[in-house]
């Protein structure tokens, strides 16, 4: 079975592009726009937060990084072979290896260009310093831990109506665009303004990830218990309904779509 995955996650890494390598530099490129657009928008609007004394170009990272890691996996944990695809015609093949691969595929790319960028800011630009490696790690597993979640829950509703799932999961991600608080901190954010964010187990782990990155930055507002038991709590409800799908499920719900 792990051989199984491990083919499968090395299958949806190169999924992505003919070449293995170019899928990787396209991921990379990606999560360097997006931290490049951040600081355009941000210093150009003059809405830099100061609340964290360190440098601002990792703060930018430290959100993106987690919230590329949490959509990103949800993405493909929801998009994995499901029980009508032709690959479950392979007997040791199942629903539950499909997943795993394309779950572990998607924190192999995460990882991957998390640590180019780091490295490569680290060697050309200024040096980094991170207050807690091993916390700042177990916040990237909490995240990815957490998109596996959710996105299982999407996947095992996503057959009974695949356009109105289908349309809940990409507002889902437009909304944690602003929802993660990955451009804001959490201390320094009023009492009414909290509310609106922390329903979000991304926004907790973004926060305690900066915690543990951060010398002179303590969170106070967020905890790692939330989002462990979001985790907990949509996988169980995720795997439930995947199972009652899976038996129900019929090859012309795929011809459907």
């Amino acid at each position: 079975m792990l051989e199984l995955v491990f083919h499968g996650a090395v299958h949806n890494v190169r999924k992505s592009h003919t070449s293995a390598v170019m899928g990787l530099v396209l991921n990379v490129i990606q999560s360097s726009i997006m931290i490049i657009g951040f600081y355009v928008m941000f210093t150009f609007a003059g809405a830099r937060p100061n609340s964290i004394r360190g440098d601002y170009i990792l703060f930018l990272m430290s959100g993106v990084f987690l919230y590329m890691t949490h959509v990103k996996t949800m993405n493909a944990v929801i998009r994995a072979d499901g029980p009508t695809s032709a690959m479950m015609k392979h007997a040791p093949m199942n629903t539950i290896i499909a997943v795993a691969s394309a779950a572990l595929g998607t924190l192999y790319l995460q990882v991957f260009s998390a640590s180019i960028i780091l490295y490569v800011y680290h060697a050309v630009i200024t040096p980094l310093t991170f207050d807690d490696p091993v916390g700042m790690v177990a916040m990237l597993i909490l995240s990815w831990a957490t998109g596996i979640a959710i996105g299982m829950m999407f996947r095992a509703a996503n057959p009974w109506q695949p356009r109105l799932f289908g349309m809940v999961a990409a507002v889902y991600t437009r909304i944690n665009m602003i929802a993660s608080g990955k451009m804001f901190v959490a201390n320094a954010m009023p009492t009414a303004v909290l509310a609106f964010f922390d329903w979000n187990p991304l926004f907790h782990t973004i926060d305690q990830g900066r915690g543990y990155i951060f010398l002179n930055y303590a969170p106070r507002y967020t905890t790692i218990d939330y989002p462990i038991y979001v985790m907990l709590a949509c996988l169980t409800i995720g795997l439930i309904g995947e199972y009652y799908t899976g038996k129900r499920a019929s090859v012309s719900w795929t011809m459907g779509k």
